[in-house]
């Protein structure tokens, strides 16, 4: 049983599925930075000075401050600002995914046309082999097939 583990863990795809997994983890810390750091206080600033990662609705009827001091207290709130950049963190991540799949579409080699390996009977218009010297339909002989 063990050996059978250490075949299947060690097999290409899992391993190539396990760092898929990391790099994925990491551009993810790097999607939420770009969105938290850098895209999020423009759009704010332009919004009329809103920090969006404070935006939230207070469930228990008593004013806080910031959503730091009403977790703090341990009110019950819904913390809509937090779900604003987690929605824009999935669409800069779900476009990014979408153009590198285009990407390695693109560079993937088209499969070769399948090899020619009949032709027609210029007689009675049967399918048969391309290096063939009489037709086996019609029984005509047929000229040599054109290369190329």
């Amino acid at each position: 049983m063990l050996n059978e583990f250490k075949k299947f863990a060690l097999r290409g795809s899992v391993i190539d599925l396990a760092v898929g997994i990391i790099v994925g983890t990491a551009f993810n810390g790097v999607v939420n930075s770009l969105v938290k750091d850098i895209l999020m206080p423009p759009i704010g600033l332009l919004l009329g000075k809103v920090d969006f990662s404070n935006l939230y609705l207070n469930l228990s009827g008593v004013s806080y401050p910031s959503l730091a001091k009403a977790q703090e207290a341990g009110a019950p709130t819904i913390n809509y600002g937090l779900f604003i950049n987690s929605v824009i963190s999935f669409v800069v991540i779900s476009f990014t995914v979408f153009l590198l799949v285009q990407q390695v579409n693109r560079l993937r080699e088209k499969p070769a046309p399948p090899a020619v390996n009949t032709r027609e009977c210029p007689y009675c218009l049967s399918v048969i082999a391309l290096k063939a010297s009489r037709c086996p339909h019609c029984t005509s002989e047929l000229p040599p097939a054109a290369s190329g």
